[in-house]
């Protein structure tokens, strides 16, 4: 093992021109990842819209399931039943399906070939879409890789930046390559890349890691081992962690079971127990947003959109909502989303706290209706010698353009010795 990361940050190029290809009443924007029907967004998962560019990209052949595997998957092995799980999710949403196969074809014993008429190619982006994608310097933009967790779950992690190594634990509505662009992430990423070689990971169930898992993968302890294979497989010896939300439970987790590892622990809205934990109200509240979120996930005309995005940043910018909405239809199909809530719910590491060893930074807004306030004074009471710094927000994720940003990035860089203004 080594202090740092074994793998150096490697830099993307930037894209300087889009691929958009146009079919029907279809554009696909390779792009931008952008998948359109008369000009109204499609709500596809990231794989299926990777399986589908894949397909219309290469219209001219066949692509037999190896090439499938190679391109979309990364993998040399998955089973039939995923695989056509995958290709009749991509027909429904080009509005296809296997009998009339008015778009994607499946060619006996050979593969799979899109048939479709095809028109585009290279198109630059306007000014606007480019001043957007320049925001994070080349330099700092994280190439993706895969590891295998204990389990046998693939986990996709990226990092940027150049330095010592800075962990943040997977926590709900990230992706690994739109999280760069965000602008709901994008701040954080840029912020902790000027220090430190940044790491961060997709947990199992979202973003670019493994969807297909069971009801038994989603929790505390395989969430657990999505952190630990993501550091061992960059070789981080010792190194600071931070959790936000959710990701705050299994960072303590993980900063109780190895202590030798973790130098300074960072929390920031985050939380020891679920609703389901805190009493009944709580509890009740927990089970209406269950019933919110299988109704209504990434949908952007729903309650539960609306709803979301005034309890998760109900300061935000019609940008930054916008975003938001894409995320949860981005990071995580519907069933996952509502298996997230259930297990978030029923987190308990309350008595994981007084063994936590890291110096400790707790910060919280003041005003958050995602994850009260008490919660977070909560933890910084049951760790020994934590500091708490409130936050003067109504955000649960502190936005780069309220005063709490400066606020919560100074703290952080003065707590793990890193002196610059943000």
């Amino acid at each position: 093992m080594r202090a740092g990361c074994g793998f150096p940050a490697e830099s993307r190029p930037m894209q300087g021109i889009a691929v958009i290809y146009r079919f029907e009443d279809f554009l696909l924007d390779d792009e931008r990842r952008e998948l359109r029907l008369r000009g109204a967004p499609v709500a596809v998962e990231p794989q299926v819209f990777d399986l589908i560019a894949y397909l219309v990209a290469h219209g001219d052949r066949v692509a037999r399931k190896e090439d499938l595997l190679a391109a979309v998957w990364k993998t040399t092995f998955i089973s039939d039943a995923a695989l056509n799980t995958r290709i009749k999710e991509a027909r429904q949403a080009l509005g296809d399906n296997g009998r009339d196969q008015r778009l994607i074809r499946t060619v006996h014993r050979r593969g799979y070939r899109f048939v479709g008429a095809i028109e585009g190619g290279p198109e630059a982006p306007d000014a606007a879409d480019v001043k957007a994608r320049a925001t994070l310097p080349a330099k700092r933009r994280g190439r993706v890789r895969f590891c295998t967790t204990s389990d046998g779950a693939g986990v996709a992690f990226a990092t940027t930046g150049e330095g010592p190594p800075f962990v943040k634990v997977a926590n709900w509505l990230t992706h690994l390559e739109y999280d760069e662009e965000s602008p709901v992430w994008r701040h954080l990423i840029e912020a902790f890349s000027r220090d430190f070689t940044l790491v961060r990971y997709d947990e199992r169930g979202a973003g670019l890691s493994d969807r297909e898992i069971g009801d038994d993968e989603f929790g505390l302890e395989p969430w657990l081992r999505d952190l630990e294979a993501v550091v061992d497989a960059l070789e981080c010896e010792r190194f600071p962690l931070l959790g936000i939300s959710q990701g705050g439970a299994v960072a303590i987790a993980y900063a109780a079971a190895h202590p030798e590892r973790v130098t300074h622990l960072v929390l920031q809205g985050a939380y020891a127990r679920g609703r389901a934990r805190r009493g009944p109200e709580q509890a009740e509240l927990s089970r209406a947003l269950i019933a919110l979120t299988r109704d209504g996930w990434g949908v952007p005309e729903s309650a539960h959109a609306q709803l979301f995005a005034a309890r998760l940043i109900p300061r935000g910018s019609g940008e930054q909502l916008r975003w938001l909405v894409d995320l949860q239809r981005l990071s995580a199909s519907r069933d996952q989303a509502v298996r997230f809530r259930n297990a978030f719910a029923d987190l308990d590491v309350d008595q994981l706290l007084p063994r936590v060893q890291a110096p400790t930074l707790v910060l919280h807004s003041q005003r958050d209706q995602t994850v009260p306030f008490e919660e977070g004074r909560r933890l910084a009471s049951r760790i020994e010698g934590a500091r708490f710094v409130q936050l003067d927000s109504d955000n649960h994720l502190i936005l780069e353009d309220e005063p709490a940003w400066p606020v919560m990035i100074g703290a952080i860089r003065e707590f793990v010795g890193i002196a610059r203004p943000a």
